[in-house]
């Protein structure tokens, strides 16, 4: 199974950008997103990976990172199989390398506790 994320790019403080995540795979990965809880990650450059945003199976509960609470939204289209993060009011503190992981287990926050994990996606926030 593998998780493709897309979306990243340059824009100016204050703008927007959705990153998209979806599966693929010789599984079923026609259910895979609805059956795994997925979270997005970040890591910058000299600075360790942190937790973004997690949705919890069956398009179930969120939970952000007080860093972008307000600002960002994860939500699930089971249909495209796809975990879209939507990302308002950006920052240059924003800027980062995003990676889109899913889990097995619920309510998952740290990054150890994810399976699969995308190639990643550069988010790049101009002052």
């Amino acid at each position: 199974v593998q998780l493709q994320a897309s979306g990243g790019g340059l824009v100016q403080s204050g703008g927007s950008l959705r990153l998209s995540c979806a599966a693929s795979g010789r599984t079923r990965s026609s259910y895979m997103m609805r059956d795994y809880t997925v979270g997005w990650f970040r890591q910058a450059p000299g600075k360790e990976r942190e937790f973004v945003a997690t949705i919890g199976r069956s398009g179930g509960s969120t939970y952000y990172a007080d860093s972008v609470k307000g600002r960002f939204t994860i939500s699930r289209d089971s249909g495209k199989n796809t975990v879209y993060l939507q990302m308002n009011s950006l920052k240059p503190e924003d800027t980062a390398v995003y990676y889109c992981a899913a889990s097995t287990r619920d309510g998952v926050v740290a990054a150890r506790g994810y399976d699969y994990w995308g190639q990643g996606t550069l988010v790049t926030v101009s002052s």
